[in-house]
């Protein structure tokens, strides 16, 4: 089904709602180019405001079904889970198909797709065994021969907006989550990873979701405000799910505000490691480094500073420039994101900052080079891109501390808050730098590209806000109906 071809025999990802794909207009169909090749992979098909509203429609009708066929959300537990884990199964019987089309599309390496494959398939078990966690209360009422009850009710058609670099398990685990709740969906695929997206559906359909409850769509870039606000607009979209950069996570959310829609947010990140003097350096070197360079550095929780206790600091950047060295840099989905990565490493090669190890180097139109900077702690913001600038390429800031109290300082320096990690060999230490710092998730001598399906996922400051992953990922999708029963006695 994600693949159909148009007037001029090319292969379209269409839209697909009702479980059916739309009719393709070929003056609407876009290319999806590999950046790592150069080549036309295949093409999908920008929809139309008219599409917007048709998909809408069936998520909502979806949701409120009629007298003789009840809408998703009143599908029992048993209807949601069993859902979730055919999807699964399905998800495992096309192993290969994913893989290769995350690789595709998005030039990652084979070991991040096989990652977001499994991440995925772990997701959508977890939040399936969580389904039955939906709860309400009965609370204590003041008021005689009167009884309360607060239910948890699913919010309604929810519009996801997900983004490419991990394609795969983000749409994935967002669409879960809203149908586990009772909710319908609207996927919003990107761009840039139109198939992967729309398989996620196909795989829906193919484990029985009935049609509506799961419909997508993609634009053009240069149709995609339009688009996005007209979905948003829709008085039947009742929630919005985003997951991208700081820039387009403001405009969406202003949107959102202007049409009093609520909002999950997760956003960009400026992911601090740091390094204590009782750290084991070796390691944590490998794994600052991996942070760093894991799929060319587009990832929202890539190690983008490193911050290290002067009296380790030597012997532990010789580790870290050797693990640098002995990594690869990976290739940028577009040229355009490999460009701007460049330039924030080249406006402070211009203000004279030190390279401990590479440069600003191109590896190729669409690949930088990796490369470690070091930063004096006491750089502003206002006079050096890269202290707080995103670069989403395969480098690392460096700043060296004197203690404990000024490397909490330097990693809560920041307009963001996703993840953190701290490398210590003290427990007692790690929880209580932990403690101190301003984000989402923390870990203790871990990889900053670590997040677990059993436990809270979200930002803090500008890196969004709400919580993903098991029951905190449904209690997003759910609100809260208080109703009474007031009896005789009750006055």
């Amino acid at each position: 089904m994600p693949l159909s071809k148009d007037s001029k025999n090319r292969d379209v990802v269409a839209a697909v709602i009702d479980n059916e794909p739309q009719p393709i207009d070929s003056s609407r169909v876009i290319p999806v180019v590999s950046s790592a090749s150069g080549e036309i992979i295949h093409y999908f098909s920008s929809a139309t405001t008219a599409q917007c509203d048709k998909a809408s429609e069936a998520a909502w009708r979806a949701w409120q079904g009629t007298s003789s066929h009840p809408g998703w959300k009143r599908a029992t537990v048993t209807q949601r889970r069993n859902l979730l884990l055919k999807a699964a199964d399905l998800f495992e019987q096309r192993k290969d198909e994913l893989i290769e089309v995350q690789m595709k599309e998005t030039s990652c390496a084979e070991p991040w797709a096989l990652n977001g494959f499994t991440m995925t398939v772990n997701y959508i078990r977890e939040i399936a065994a969580c389904v039955s966690h939906i709860k309400g209360v009965i609370p204590p009422i003041d008021k005689p021969d009167t009884m309360a009850f607060v239910y948890k009710e699913p919010v309604g058609p929810v519009l996801i907006i997900p983004p490419w670099n991990a394609a795969l398990v983000l749409a994935t685990r967002a669409i879960c989550s809203a149908l586990a709740a009772g909710c319908t969906a609207l996927l919003k695929a990107s761009e840039l990873s139109p198939l992967t997206h729309t398989l996620i559906v196909d795989i829906f359909r193919d484990a029985g979701c009935p049609a509506g409850v799961l419909n997508s769509l993609s634009s053009a870039r240069q149709d995609a405000a339009e688009i996005t606000e007209t979905l948003i607009a829709d008085e039947r979209i009742r929630k919005v799910d985003f997951i991208g950069s700081a820039a387009v996570g403001r405009i969406i959310g202003v949107t959102c505000a202007k049409h009093l829609k609520p909002i999950l947010m997760e956003l960009g990140g400026k992911c601090p490691a740091i390094v204590l003097d009782d750290a084991d350096l070796e390691k944590a070197a490998t794994l600052c480094a991996r942070g760093a360079l894991l799929h060319h550095g587009q990832i929202c929780f890539s190690t983008e500073r490193i911050i290290v206790q002067k009296t380790v600091s030597e012997k532990f950047l010789e580790l870290l420039v050797a693990a640098v060295k002995s990594m690869p840099g990976g290739t940028a989905i577009t040229e355009g994101i490999a460009q701007h990565a460049y330039e924030v490493l080249q406006d402070a090669k211009e203000k004279g900052v030190q390279f401990v190890y590479g440069g600003p180097e191109m590896a190729s139109k669409s690949a930088v080079k990796p490369a470690l900077v070091q930063i004096e702690p006491t750089t502003r913001k206002e006079d050096l891109r890269i202290v707080d600038e995103e670069t989403f390429g395969p480098s690392a800031s460096i700043y060296v501390v004197e203690d404990d109290e000024e490397a909490i300082a330097i990693a809560n320096r920041s307009a963001y808050g996703l993840n953190a990690t701290i490398h210590t060999q003290s427990l007692e230490r790690g929880i209580k730098v932990g403690r101190e710092l301003e984000y989402g998730q923390v870990h203790c001598n871990s990889i900053t590209v670590y997040t677990s399906p059993t436990g809270p996922q979200g930002g803090r400051k500008g890196s969004g806000w709400g919580r993903q992953n098991a029951e905190w990922g449904i209690e997003e999708f759910l609100v809260e109906k208080f109703i009474t029963y007031h009896g005789k006695e009750s006055g």
